[in-house]
C-alpha cells in the first residue's frame, strides 16, 4: 500500500485539471512553447539547460507559459497543503514590511539618546529611565520579531506517517519540502512510463532533460541555481520591501539638510558594497548520517539510476518494475527528508533569528551627534537613511537575481509540464486498445513483413520477417552474429515498435497495452542487466510482487541452476552483487560486494525470468541466448527446465510458447520449428529434419558445427 500522502500526489497528476488544454493555436500547448524558446535566429538548436536571453520573443513565450501551465501547476503545489501554503505566503510579505518598521523604530531611540545627550540635562537617573522604556521597548520588539520568524511558521504537529518521528517542523520546510517531492515523483513518473521508442525521439530526450532541471532546482542542485514554489513570492515580497523603504525615505526627505544628509548615506553605504567584491566561503561542518538515512540515500539514488539507466529499460518495462521503483524511491526520499528535517530542528533556535547587528550599527554613530546639533536633521534620520539605502540595495540585488531564475526557470515549468502529456508510442488508443486474452496451450504468433530500422542507422536491422507459429510450438532463431536475431526478439517482446504486422493470439499486437502485453511473457535479453543489488532483487525483479518471499525466490533459483552458486555467496539472498562503476555505501564505510563471473550472472538472469514463467497466464517465453556462458551439460538442464515449464505439471501437455534464440545448433534440433535468419530476414523455416533435408545454409551451419 502507498502513504496516502503519496496516493494523493498520484491522483493529482493524473488528474484532468493539471492537464494543460489543447489550444486551436500550436504555439500555445507547452511543447510547442518550449521547443519555440530553444530556437535561435540562426537556426540552430539551444543545448538542453542551456539560458533563454531576454528577448521580446523570449518574453511573450515565457507570458504564454504562464497564462497556460502556470495557474495548474501552482494550485497543485497549493492543494498539498492549503492552509500551511497560505499561512507561509503570508508571512513572507509580512516579514517584508518588518525591516522598515524596525529602523524606524530604531531611528526614533536614537533621536530620544540624541536629545538626552544635547538637552544639557544628562543625569543618570534620566539615562536608566532611557534604557528601562525606549531600550527594553526595542529589545523586548526584535525577541517578539525573532519569535515570529522562528516558531510562527510552525503550523500544526504532524502525524502523517511520511513525518511520524517529529514532533514538530517548520511550516515552511513542511509546505517545501511536500512541493520537492511533489515534483521529483513527478519526473520520476514522466520518466519510468514511457518507452523506448519514446525515449528514442531526440527532441523528447532533450524534454526530459530541462524538465529533469526543473525537478532538480527544488533541490538546489539545479543550474539555474534553487528555484521553488516561493520564488513567485519573493518578487513580490522583495518590491514590497524596497516600495516600503523607499516610502519611508521620502517621507523623511523634507530640505536641503535632508538631502545631504541622504547622499552621504548613500555613499557610506555604497562604498564598503564596491569595495567587498569577494566574500568568503561559508564554512559547514560535515553532517554525520545514520546509517539508515545512508541506506536510505543509496536506495534513492538506486532507484533514480534505475529509472534514467537506458539499459535496463527492456526489462523494466517487461517485468513492469515502474510502479515498484516508483513506491520504493518514495518510501526511501521520505527518509531523507525526514532526516534533514530533524537538522533542521537542532540546529534552529530563538536566539538565531535575533540580528542586533544593526542595532548596533545605528549606536556607533553617537559621536555624530555633536555634528547634527545645528541642523534640522537628526542622528536617527542618518541611521535611518543609512540602513533603508542598505535594504534597498541588498533587495534590488535580490529582486534581480530572483527574476533572472524565474525567468530561465518559467521555460524549464514548460519542459515539465511538457513532458507530463508526452505519451508512449507503443500506447493505443483507448478506442483501439483490447485486453490481452492468453491462450490456454500457448501464445500463436503469425509475423507478417516484420521490418525495423534503429534511429540513425541508414540500413535496417529487419527486412521483411514472416513466420507463423502455432500454440504450444519452440521455435528456435538461430543466425551469425548480426543478422538480426535480438532486434526480433524485442519486436516480438514489444520493446520496440516495427513496420508490418505482428499478430499474437488473433489480434494486432498494436491493440495491446504493453504493460497488459507483458503480464503475459516472460524471458531473458542477450544483453541482460546486472543490478547493483542483492541477490534477493536480482532475482525478484522477475516478479516484484513475490520478492519478500524466500521460497519463491529459491524454487527459481533452483529451476535456473543456481543453488550451489547461491550456498557459495557469503550473505546468501542477502550479499550485494558487484556491477561496474557503482559503489554502495550504508553508512561510514562501503558495502563489501560480491563480484560473480559471467556464468554465474547469467544463471541469476534465468532465475528473473522463471520467478514470472510458472505462472499460469504467461503464455509465451523468449529467450535471447540464455546458455551463451554456460557449459553443455547446464545447456541441457536449462533446456530440459524450459520445457519442462512449458507444459502443464498434471496432463505433460503444451500450455506456453517458447522461442530460443541460441547459436547452439544442439538445442535447436530439439525444437519443434527452426527459423534461420541472414542479413534481416528469415531465410529457411521449417523443423530441423526439414531444413536438413533441404540442404540449404541451415544444413551447412548444422554440419559445421558438428
Amino acid at each position: 500500500m502507498l502513504a496516502p500522502e503519496l496516493r494523493v500526489m498520484r491522483r493529482l497528476l493524473k488528474s484532468s485539471l493539471f492537464r494543460l488544454t489543447s489550444k486551436s493555436v500550436p504555439v500555445n500547448s507547452a511543447y510547442e512553447v518550449w521547443s519555440a524558446s530553444r530556437s535561435l535566429p540562426t537556426g540552430e538548436i539551444l543545448v538542453p539547460g542551456a539560458h533563454r536571453t531576454v528577448s521580446l520573443l523570449n518574453i511573450r513565450l515565457a507570458a504564454i507559459i504562464v497564462s497556460t501551465c502556470a495557474f495548474d501547476f501552482f494550485s497543485h503545489i497549493w492543494s498539498l497543503h492549503p492552509l500551511r501554503t497560505t499561512l507561509m505566503l503570508s508571512l513572507n510579505v509580512v516579514r517584508s514590511v518588518l525591516p522598515a518598521f524596525r529602523g524606524y523604530s530604531q531611528a526614533l531611540i536614537i533621536d530620544q539618546l540624541q536629545q538626552l545627550v544635547t538637552s544639557g540635562d544628562f543625569t543618570w537617573s534620566r539615562l536608566i529611565n532611557f534604557l528601562m522604556t525606549d531600550v527594553a521597548r526595542e529589545v523586548g520588539r526584535r525577541i517578539l520579531e525573532g519569535v515570529l520568524e522562528t516558531y510562527a511558521s510552525v503550523f500544526t504537529t504532524i502525524s502523517t506517517p511520511a513525518y511520524m518521528n517529529l514532533c514538530r517542523t517548520s511550516n515552511e520546510t513542511i509546505v517545501m519540502d511536500s512541493a520537492k517531492f511533489f515534483v521529483e515523483y513527478a519526473q520520476l513518473e514522466h520518466r519510468v512510463r514511457l518507452d523506448i521508442p519514446t525515449l528514442q525521439d531526440p527532441q523528447i530526450r532533450d524534454l526530459l532533460a530541462e524538465s529533469d532541471l526543473f525537478a532538480r532546482s527544488f533541490s538546489g542542485s539545479g543550474s539555474f541555481g534553487l528555484l521553488s514554489p516561493l520564488d513567485c513570492i519573493h518578487i513580490i515580497s522583495l518590491a514590497t520591501e524596497i516600495f516600503s523603504h523607499l516610502l519611508l525615505i521620502l517621507s523623511l526627505t523634507g530640505g536641503p539638510v535632508h538631502f545631504w544628509v541622504l547622499l552621504l548615506s548613500l555613499f557610506s553605504v555604497t562604498l564598503p558594497i564596491l569595495l567587498t567584491w569577494i566574500r568568503c566561503p561559508e564554512v559547514h561542518s560535515d553532517d554525520t548520517f545514520t546509517p539508515r538515512e545512508a541506506r536510505a540515500a543509496d536506495r534513492q539514488e538506486k532507484m533514480r539510476n534505475l529509472a534514467y539507466d537506458e539499459g535496463h529499460r527492456p526489462e523494466i518495462e517487461l517485468f513492469g518494475l515502474g510502479d515498484w521503483i516508483l513506491k520504493t524511491w518514495a518510501s526511501a526520499r521520505k527518509v531523507v527528508l525526514d532526516s534533514e528535517h530533524s537538522r533542521q530542528l537542532q540546529e534552529s533556535s530563538i536566539l538565531s533569528n535575533l540580528n542586533f547587528s544593526d542595532f548596533f550599527f545605528a549606536v556607533q554613530n553617537i559621536p555624530l551627534v555633536l555634528l547634527l546639533q545645528t541642523s534640522s536633521a537628526s542622528l536617527g534620520s542618518l541611521t535611518l537613511y543609512r540602513s533603508s539605502i542598505q535594504s534597498v540595495i541588498l533587495a534590488s540585488k535580490g529582486l534581480v537575481a530572483t527574476c533572472r531564475m524565474v525567468f530561465q526557470g518559467i521555460f524549464l515549468m514548460s519542459a515539465f509540464c511538457a513532458a507530463k502529456d508526452v505519451k508512449p508510442q507503443l500506447q493505443p488508443t483507448e478506442e483501439d486498445a483490447v485486453c490481452y486474452q492468453p491462450c490456454p496451450e500457448g501464445a500463436r504468433i503469425e509475423a507478417r513483413g516484420l521490418s525495423y530500422t534503429y534511429p540513425g542507422c541508414p540500413e535496417p536491422a529487419l527486412k521483411n520477417v514472416n513466420f507463423s507459429l502455432r500454440s504450444g510450438e519452440t521455435l528456435a532463431i538461430v543466425g551469425h552474429n548480426g543478422s538480426g536475431k535480438s532486434t526480433l526478439a524485442k519486436v516480438l517482446l514489444r520493446i520496440v515498435d516495427c513496420e508490418g504486422d505482428l499478430i499474437v493470439n488473433g489480434t494486432s499486437i498494436r491493440r495491446y497495452d504493453p504493460f497488459d502485453f507483458h503480464q503475459h511473457m516472460s524471458g531473458v535479453f542477450q544483453n541482460f542487466s546486472k543490478f547493483n543489488s542483492t541477490v534477493r532483487e536480482n532475482v525478484g525483479f522477475g516478479r516484484v510482487e513475490k520478492m519478500s518471499s524466500r521460497t519463491t525466490i529459491e524454487s527459481a533459483i533452483q529451476l535456473a541452476e543456481a543453488q550451489s552458486l547461491l550456498n557459495s555467496l557469503p550473505y546468501g539472498l542477502r550479499t550485494v552483487l558487484e556491477t561496474p562503476g557503482f559503489m554502495q555505501y550504508t553508512g561510514c564505510s562501503p558495502v563489501r560486494q560480491h563480484g560473480l563471473s559471467g556464468g554465474e550472472w547469467q544463471r541469476l538472469s534465468l532465475a528473473r525470468a522463471f520467478m514470472r514463467a510458472n505462472e499460469p497466464q504467461v503464455d509465451l517465453l523468449l529467450f535471447d541466448e540464455p546458455t551463451a556462458s554456460l557449459d553443455a551439460l547446464a545447456q541441457s538442464l536449462i533446456f530440459d527446465t524450459i520445457d519442462r515449464i512449458s507444459r502443464s505439471p498434471t496432463t505433460g501437455t503444451r500450455t506456453k510458447t517458447v522461442i530460443l534464440i541460441t547459436h547452439r545448433l544442439s538445442l535447436a534440433r530439439r525444437a519443434d520449428r527452426v527459423a534461420l535468419m541472414e542479413n534481416g530476414t528469415i531465410t529457411e523455416f521449417g523443423s530441423h529434419e526439414d531444413l536438413l533435408q533441404k540442404d540449404g545454409a541451415y544444413a551447412a551451419l548444422y554440419r559445421a558445427s558438428l
